[in-house]
């Protein structure tokens, strides 16, 4: 397959080299940035919607609303501007600080406008900040992803950084997860959304604390003024030819596999906090589980993808982050029939770890396929194509609960649309099968 290297092979770092490269600021600053990426995912997605239903919205209305996140299946779109034009007045920061310290600056923005305008200012105001939020924290996203892989030295280091990434990610994820709800129980969602708005700035220090890297720039020199109509076709159409050229092929594959592949995480993810809500869990409860037996998890998940990639390969590891993706998606079912706390916490700490282990499984492999000067477009078309297909899906969940409620009941009907959803893995298991071949294949004729 095209994206196996015909370098040279560099000796590989022991373990004693990789705790040592941990105590690098860059990592310190990429596991900040990691937070910072992280935290307004689920304040515009599932804990949206724990407020919204909350507040007697609809499983419909939030189904739908959740479209919101379709700024990050659309970023691919304007990541061009981002991988290739320089702020006015930020970018003096360089071009990805610029661009991520504008972008979190808006975040913060969004978010305070959802706190005060609330649910009583009626759904399409609270959805326009929604919006506003995640549209910032996309483009935030393309920046950070940049500055990740251009930062690091060599592939080793992209590992490195990945991981400290997704640590920073999911601890993100636990606060506006777990943390968030435990506020809201006992100050409400508007001040608990302002007290995430104020956590912004540990992004913000991490982007001023950053340095500007410069591994890419070689590249970039080389190529034509953005102003010129050689520079805007090769913002807009390079990436993808670069990417097709190296991957041919294979490439067409890859990217169907790239966006069946969390499909079990996101088809009911605006379902996820309602359920909970309507199976009577408390938000102490939940919030308690999450960030106790879900944390840990997450470590574990994180440490468990890294060291998996490493020893068996990417795509041994891409397949076990599937496996436990799907299952640990069906597993809430089981809820339906037991809703009791410890049930509660062993789906969970299953659901977790799963989610951890394939998040650093996927952006790992998606980083390995990007080129130097092209590096903020590829990702971002990689990530894009991950997540359109599950983001458009998930607008349906509360519909397809709701279709199923009058012959299955509403716990039944949850239980369903879960157990179907953790079935999403199958396809592209079979897409994964058909890559390892590839590669072997490829492997073998090389």
């Amino acid at each position: 397959m095209s994206n196996v290297s015909t370098a040279p092979a560099r000796r590989k770092r022991s373990t004693l080299e990789m705790l040592r490269e941990l105590q690098q600021p860059k990592v310190a600053v990429m596991l900040a940035l990691g937070f910072s990426s992280g935290l307004p995912f689920l304040l515009t997605a599932n804990t949206f919607g724990y407020w919204l239903r909350d507040a007697g919205t609809s499983l419909l209305a939030i189904g739908f609303i959740s479209w919101v996140g379709f700024a990050y299946a659309f970023k691919v779109y304007w990541s061009p501007l981002v991988d290739r034009l320089d702020l006015p007045l930020l970018g003096r920061l360089g071009r990805r600080r610029g661009w991520m310290l504008l972008c979190q600056l808006l975040v913060a923005i969004g978010l305070v406008g959802m706190a005060i305008v609330g649910t009583n200012g009626g759904l399409v105001a609270i959805g326009a900040f929604a919006l506003l939020t995640a549209f910032a924290s996309a483009t935030q996203d393309i920046a950070i992803d940049a500055w990740r892989i251009e930062a690091a030295s060599d592939s080793d280091e992209v590992g490195l950084m990945t991981s400290a990434a997704q640590l920073g990610y999911r601890i993100a994820l636990l606060v506006t997860d777990a943390l968030v709800i435990a506020m809201a129980a006992r100050i409400g969602w508007s001040l608990s959304y302002l007290a995430m708005a104020v956590l912004m700035v540990i992004g913000v220090a991490a982007t001023l604390f950053a340095f500007e890297p410069i591994r890419a720039d070689v590249v970039l020199a080389s190529k034509p003024s953005l102003w010129t109509p050689r520079g805007i076709a090769d913002a807009a159409v390079g990436p993808f030819v670069d990417f097709f050229a190296k991957h041919k092929t294979a490439g067409l594959v890859m990217l169907l596999m790239v966006a069946l592949y969390r499909l079990p995480d996101f088809v009911m993810g605006p379902m996820y906090n309602p359920y909970y809500h309507d199976l009577g869990l408390t938000k102490d409860t939940v919030a308690f589980v999450r960030g106790t037996f879900g944390l840990v998890a997450v470590f574990a998940g994180i440490a468990a993808g890294g060291l998996s990639a490493v020893r068996l390969g990417m795509m041994p590891t891409l397949i076990v982050g599937l496996v436990l993706e799907g299952v640990g998606t069906a597993a809430f079912a089981l809820l339906s029939l037991h809703p009791e706390p410890i049930l509660f916490s062993a789906v969970m700490t299953l659901d977790s770890f799963a989610q951890a282990y394939a998040g650093v499984a996927l952006v790992t492999y998606m980083s390995s396929l990007t080129s130097l000067g092209y590096t903020a477009t590829q990702y971002a078309l990689l990530s894009s194509t991950y997540a359109l297909l599950g983001k458009f899906l998930k607008g349906f969940s509360g519909a397809a609960v709701e279709a199923l409620t009058p012959t299955h009941g509403l716990l039944g009907a949850y239980a369903t649309a879960f157990i179907a959803t953790g079935l999403t893995a199958i396809p592209p298991l079979v897409l994964l099968a058909l890559l390892w071949h590839m590669q072997m294949r490829t492997t073998r004729s090389g």
